[in-house]
């Protein structure tokens, strides 16, 4: 029996080389890993020894040579392919060991690995016949395996998949590579020709959306989240809206400026946010004040450590999540008392560039949404200009407004949403539901509409609420009315230029 060793992470390979010796198997390696096993006293063979011909091209020529991939591929049930080996003198091989260069992490033309790609698959075609491993961590289990006999055929094809899977993310990353640095793409179009999703589950779910559906977090091969490193300190294992809905609010308080604040979640809306100058207690209970009926349940996120006073304040209502940079050991102890809150210290959150959605044989892709127009682009277009107060509640409510589900209104004071109508089929029962949420608190401070207002009862409704400014996109057939109606009022009203519609 043959075994041809030949990998770029040594983790391990040693240990594994010397169970295929005591079982009585012949090695062959090449470079670094034929080093390593040679500097552990065990018996190998070069690659250039057993082909006949020597390392080529600066290493790029190693392993591509019949003798290596005859051995490989060969059906041992086929007279031919027998009969062919004897011809040229091959020697089957019984089991690979290869992993890649680590293409993820070191980007370039000579990371490209081809020798490794073409020998694991040649192994996992041949999984009949041949053993292929591209992880360390299955090392232990096929060395026992080995022990015991050999490889059985369900493993043979359980390594196989792996290592297809292993391959295919290789290619994936090196054609979001090319297309990362491919001078001559369209800046008009920031979307590939073709999307190569590689994607590993590392993170079982309690259940699904619903009890009754199957969830589990995958993580796109070579890159790294917030989750992987976040620390749950306490509560139940998460759940597939655990983790949609932490994410909406993980990503919602850090787009909201670097002064303390707290944003509350619920169903993946925002039910809550606010920035306090100072103290992150006073940010939260403003927060959870927009809304406590909705806040029931819901998801709290904290762009500052957690204090004794805020845990204090977060005792006394029911949370499913808690996320925040870090906790205060007391905060921490007193927050570990509710058995079921799920305490997550995470660090801040990446952005994506694009945003993918399932549809009946494909996906919908489209660049993730951004908040582009700056306030020095926006445009005054009634009478009156919004005062240093108003533009600092305009801003924060269209930040509030461009991450909840349309039709939104938002109305803010203080840096605080008072109100909010999410995902409305008209925008003026956002505005209305956003009114009554507000309940007067909104008055003179300012109202957000994540798309422009048709009519101008949407306004109107912004105007009954004791708003003295507006932030819309503009670009209704009937912006003179709504210009018109926000003048009769005396109110300030700016548009942005852009659309924040949301699904």
């Amino acid at each position: 029996m043959k075994a041809l060793l030949s990998v770029f992470d040594k983790t391990g390979i040693t240990d594994l080389a010397a169970v295929l010796v005591e079982a009585g198997w012949e090695l062959l390696s090449s470079g670094g890993t034929a080093k390593a096993i040679a500097d552990a006293g065990l018996a190998v063979t070069d690659v250039a020894d057993h082909t006949g011909m020597p390392i080529m091209l600066g290493h790029r020529v190693v392993t591509l040579h019949p003798k290596i991939h005859g051995g490989i591929l060969a059906d041992r049930a086929n007279p031919e392919h027998i009969a062919d080996l004897e011809t040229h003198g091959i020697d089957p091989i019984d089991l690979v060991v290869g992993n890649l260069y680590p293409f993820g992490a070191q980007p370039g033309i000579e990371m490209i690995d081809i020798g490794g790609p073409t020998m694991v698959r040649a192994a996992a075609k041949n999984h009949e016949h041949v053993g292929v491993v591209v992880d360390p961590a299955d090392y232990p289990a096929v060395g026992e395996e080995i022990r015991s006999g050999g490889l059985t055929l369900a493993t043979r094809r359980r390594l196989a998949r792996k290592a297809f899977a292993h391959t295919a993310a290789y290619d994936a990353a090196i054609v979001s590579w090319l297309d990362d640095t491919d001078e001559a793409s369209d800046a008009t179009d920031p979307l590939p020709d073709s999307i190569h999703i590689a994607a590993d589950r590392v993170q079982d779910l309690r259940y699904g959306e619903n009890p009754h559906q199957v969830g589990a977090r995958f993580r796109f091969a070579g890159q790294q989240s917030w989750w992987d490193d976040a620390i749950q300190h306490n509560g139940k294992e998460l759940s597939y809206l655990n983790l949609y809905d932490t994410e909406a609010a993980w990503q919602l308080v850090f787009s909201l400026g670097s002064e303390p604040t707290a944003v509350v979640i619920k169903h993946a809306n925002p039910c809550g946010a606010a920035t306090h100058a100072t103290d992150i207690a006073a940010a939260y209970r403003a927060a959870h004040s927009c809304d406590p009926v909705s806040a029931f349940g819901g998801i709290v996120a904290c762009n500052r450590l957690i204090t004794l006073d805020l845990a204090t304040a977060l005792g006394d209502v029911f949370t499913e999540v808690v996320v925040a940079p870090g906790f205060e050991p007391e905060a921490l102890e007193l927050l570990k008392q509710k058995k079921n809150l799920r305490v997550l210290e995470a660090m801040p959150p990446s952005s994506a560039l694009l945003d993918i959605r399932s549809i009946d044989g494909g996906l919908l892709v489209q660049t993730t949404d951004r908040l582009l127009a700056a306030r020095d682009d926006w445009a005054v277009v009634t009478d009156r200009a919004p005062t240093d107060a108003e533009m600092g509640d305009l801003v924060f409510a269209w930040q509030v407004a461009a991450r909840v589900m349309s039709n939104t209104i938002v109305l803010a004071k203080d840096q605080t949403a008072f109100g909010i109508g999410a995902g409305q089929q008209n925008r003026r029962d956002a505005g209305r539901i956003a009114a009554e949420k507000a309940d007067g608190r909104a008055a003179g401070g300012a109202c957000a509409s994540d798309a422009f207002f048709p009519f101008r009862d949407g306004l109107d409704t912004a105007i009954d609420a004791g708003c003295t400014a507006v932030v819309q996109p503009g670009g209704s057939v009937r912006d003179d009315e709504v210009i018109a109606a926000a003048n009769e009022a005396g109110i300030a009203m700016m548009f942005t230029g852009e659309r924040h519609f949301r699904h």
